[in-house]
């Protein structure tokens, strides 16, 4: 119990409204503190049983954080049951209202816990992946937050392409352009300093959060580092595809 804030009753809840097909359960709405949320996420999570592999972090871009009133990013679960390769497709009606979110997925050599400086961050990378987050719009997220981020943060699949060595001294991933192409047609362009100057700067951000909840980052964890450009809808017959300079291509569809 935190200051009459019941975790497990919250949990339970939330998993009852889930099996309800309900993933904003309107009595949260506009009660829970964003460090609730994030009890109730990491509960739900250990709940739910699943294996775990790593994290997502969202709202990396200044704009979008002043748009919600934030004042730094949001995390959230990777499942092994949300990972997928490059050039799956996706069956009509099987993602609910989704989107994808271009991003390196960095996976981890060594384990990351606590304070860390960039350096340090970046000795910990083994590899980086080109990646599309796939998010579902389960809710409104921009009027109930918190719910959305005890709903995992969108966090839906997490599509990588072939690994990438990294090395820390010459990477700069800071300078990788992403080009996103949706149908054949390119629609968005961005670089790496797009994601809080640079996505090395969310794994900083990350494993100082993650401690206040008594995690830490593991060798071999994922983590999406967050989104170079905007958020767009992914809809039947769309075949989206991302090219980073210097990292590699991922593509996925919805049939």
């Amino acid at each position: 119990m935190q200051g009459g804030f019941d975790a497990t009753a919250a949990i339970a809840e939330f998993q009852a409204a889930r099996r309800r097909g309900v993933h904003f359960p309107p009595a949260w709405f506009d009660r829970l503190s964003l460090d609730q949320a994030y009890r109730v996420q990491l509960g739900q999570v250990a709940a739910e049983g699943k294996r775990q592999l790593g994290w997502k972090v969202g709202l990396t871009a200044k704009p979008i954080q002043q748009q919600f009133g934030f004042h730094e990013p949001v995390f959230g679960c990777l499942l092994e049951d949300g990972l997928i390769h490059s050039g799956h497709v996706f069956p009509a009606g099987s993602l609910i209202a989704p989107g994808f979110e271009t991003e390196l997925c960095l996976r981890l050599g060594t384990p990351l816990s606590g304070v860390v400086d960039a350096a340090t961050a970046r000795r910990a990378i083994a590899a980086v992946h080109p990646a599309l987050e796939i998010i579902e719009t389960r809710g409104d997220f921009t009027a109930q937050i918190a719910v959305a981020i005890a709903d995992n943060a969108q966090q839906k699949a997490f599509v990588i392409g072939p690994a990438t060595p990294f090395d820390p001294m010459d990477t700069r991933l800071d300078r990788v352009e992403a080009r996103v192409a949706a149908n054949g047609v390119e629609v968005a362009r961005g670089t790496g300093d797009a994601v809080l100057g640079d996505p090395v700067n969310a794994l900083v951000w990350l494993a100082g959060k993650l401690a206040e909840y008594g995690r830490s980052l593991r060798q071999g964890d994922y983590v999406m580092s967050g989104s170079f450009v905007r958020q767009f809808p992914l809809a039947p017959g769309d075949r989206v595809e991302a090219a980073f300079s210097g990292v590699g291509t991922v593509a996925v569809g919805m049939a």
